[in-house]
């Protein structure tokens, strides 16, 4: 692994024979271990599905703008829909892009834990009836590699291979389709602020040759840009929780183009199900002895059940839509 720089994992080795399979085991534990972000290639995922998805992003964006705010997330007590630029905040600063947020699809639950209140259905534009099509497509081979990715990690970490499926539950997914507008200011500006997700593991997708995407590493921020062919993945601050801090959820940002340039990148959250608590993994001792146990951080607590984990992060990202729809949370530690 060069230095300040991200390693690159081929999926398909779990299928060239025993030896490779463990080889990519180790380079897992390890990229996640050390950094928390590495490439994937060989996910089996279709250049013509990229392409099909890419511009299905860009016909949502070109949409005229009552459109798209016919689905604004504002109308949404789920947190899904459209996200005007400037709509969304990152530690309390301005994220400079714009959006549409897709979970799974499923009916409102009344009552029950706060939690309950991130179940409900979708937004669709009804301009554009193929991106459902598409979304879901994207969806299920998404699901795939990021099941395959974590039985590969349970056994790298010396659990049973259905570790992460038997406290998984039904995923909770989330898809963003993003578009981050050129700016004309001279310095960096951001895109999305310094964070770490809330979750399992998130696999990103980006536009061919657009940069922007920015990693901590030792103390700096080192770009990844997008390689041919691979995904953009790490792991969240559950699976920094569940290892005992073994492994390394990292902050990471995004740095605005430079206009007239545009970006569109796709990240996929995988996630457990909003009611399930990942219990400690009962690390082999030379792994134990490496753990450096959870990051303490009075104003992000990493909560053992998804569903408060995932709950803060949107209304910190969202202050419109929980002011409208949950205002009872407000300023209330969940």
């Amino acid at each position: 692994m060069a230095e300040l720089n991200l390693p690159i994992l081929d999926l398909s080795q779990l299928d060239a024979g025993p030896e490779a399979a463990a080889a990519f085991r180790d380079d897992l534990r390890a990229a996640t271990h050390d950094v928390g972000f590495f490439y994937l290639t060989g996910t089996g995922v279709t250049p013509e599905l990229e392409r099909r998805l890419h511009q299905a992003a860009l016909d949502f964006f070109a949409l005229p703008e009552d459109d798209k705010l016919a689905i604004e997330n504002v109308k949404s007590p789920h947190f899904r829909g459209y996200t005007r630029i400037g709509g969304e905040r990152t530690q309390g600063a301005v994220d400079w892009r714009e959006q549409i947020d897709i979970g799974p699809e499923r009916e409102a639950v009344e009552g029950g834990a706060a939690y309950n209140r991130l179940i409900g259905p979708n937004l669709w534009p009804d301009a554009q009836p193929e991106l459902r099509e598409v979304v879901a497509e994207w969806h299920a081979q998404l699901s795939g590699v990021a099941r395959t990715l974590l039985r590969a990690w349970a056994l790298a970490l010396g659990a049973e291979e259905t570790y992460f499926e038997q406290n998984f539950g039904d995923p909770s997914t989330l898809i963003k389709i993003v578009r981050y507008p050129g700016t004309h200011e001279p310095e960096p500006q951001q895109g999305v602020g310094a964070h770490k997700d809330s979750g399992v593991l998130t696999l990103l997708w980006v536009e061919p040759g657009k940069g922007g995407l920015q990693v901590e590493r030792d103390g700096s921020w080192v770009d990844a840009p997008p390689v041919g062919g691979a995904f953009v993945v790490n792991i969240g601050e559950l699976l920094e929780y569940a290892t005992d801090g073994y492994l390394k959820a990292t902050n990471h940002r995004v740095v605005s183009p430079q206009a007239p340039d545009e970006r569109i990148s796709i990240p996929f959250f995988f996630n457990p199900a909003l009611d399930a608590r990942l219990p400690l993994i009962d690390l082999p001792a030379d792994l134990a002895a490496q753990a450096r146990g959870v990051t303490k951080d009075p104003s992000n607590p990493i909560h053992a059940l998804y569903g408060e984990n995932a709950l803060k992060s949107r209304l910190r990202a969202h202050p419109d839509v929980a002011a409208i729809h949950h205002a009872d949370l407000v300023g209330a530690s969940v």
